[in-house]
């Protein structure tokens, strides 16, 4: 199906058995509710599914039953996050069979490139599959920047059409738009500065703890988008000390903390993440419980705009 850049797209979390083993089913259970609280689409895979610690067969299997349950209702995406540019082609071509509608690709994990080095590697990756790609651009996280400059060089490149900006500076929202207009659609990716995004023009947000509060942000997406911001303001500061926890080192075990605390799902992660304890877990359960405990009244709130 065509890919509607536009919305909230989870960057959904990967279930796991006690043993670490996928758990397919509660990750397709985890899905479908969030499919009913309005979802625009989905990212399978990414860094809050924990790509890089499944193997590239495991990963198959989640998309392929990813794609299976979704049955055509909201486009599905893949993460590729790849060590080299030469396995993340194979893994591009494969998604495609697989049946993704369109990818999320990140930079060459590990090794830092450079800009000439990046680019290749994005268009490499392009060339290996006919799919629409989002392109991952997250340098805190990853030490590797794809700056406006370099978008504009890559944007003869035609299934480059989507810039997932992470950068963490919501300046680059608007100086890609000035230097490149709209060739790019742009997604916010970076939760505590969603807000921020959607006045400087972003069409979409990819989010992590939509994997614990569905239908708060959903209801944050529609405020804002509709321009109610006063109503967007008093939710979103509601839900900013938990949109914070995705910026941190540990956003995997956070989020899965998050879930766990709500009932959607396990905090079990895969090693070398482990679950977060002593005083760390207590400060970040804290931040959990109080959010849960004020949660807004949604239906008011509606009613009310």
């Amino acid at each position: 199906m065509p890919i509607s850049w536009h919305g909230v797209f989870p960057a959904l979390t990967t279930q796991f058995h006690s043993d670490q083993s996928i758990n397919i089913p509660a990750t397709l259970r985890h899905l479908e509710l969030m499919i009913e609280a309005g979802i625009h689409g989905v990212i399978t895979l990414g860094s809050v599914g924990e790509n890089q610690v499944l193997d590239y067969e495991e990963k198959l299997e989640v998309l392929q039953a990813v794609v299976q349950h979704v049955k055509g209702r909201i486009p599905v995406l893949s993460g590729v996050a790849e060590n080299t540019t030469r396995k993340a082609c194979a893994y591009a071509a494969e998604a495609q069979q697989a049946g993704a509608n369109g990818l999320m690709v990140l930079p060459a994990m590990i090794y830092k490139s450079d800009p000439r080095e990046t680019m290749t590697h994005f268009r490499a990756v392009a060339r290996a599959s006919t799919l629409p790609i989002m392109c991952y651009n997250n340098p805190p996280a990853y030490g590797v920047d794809i700056t406006p400059e370099m978008f504009a060089d890559l944007a003869d490149e035609p299934t480059l059409v989507c810039i997932k900006e992470s950068s963490d500076n919501v300046r680059r929202i608007t100086d890609i738009y000035n230097i490149l207009g709209d060739r790019y659609i742009l997604f916010s990716g970076v939760d505590d500065l969603v807000l921020e995004s959607v006045l400087l023009g972003v069409k979409g947000w990819v989010s992590g703890l939509v994997n614990a509060f569905p239908h708060e942000n959903r209801a944050l997406w529609d405020l804002a988008t509709a321009g109610q911001w006063e109503k967007a303001r008093a939710l979103y500061r509601w839900y900013t000390p938990l949109l914070h926890l995705d910026t941190k080192i540990k956003l995997v075990q956070y989020i899965k903390l998050c879930m766990a605390e709500v009932g959607l799902g396990t905090e079990t992660t895969r090693a070398p993440r482990l679950p977060i304890e002593g005083e760390e877990r207590e400060q970040v359960l804290k931040i959990i419980r109080q959010a849960i405990a004020t949660r807004p009244d949604l239906k008011a709130l509606s009613a009310s705009s």
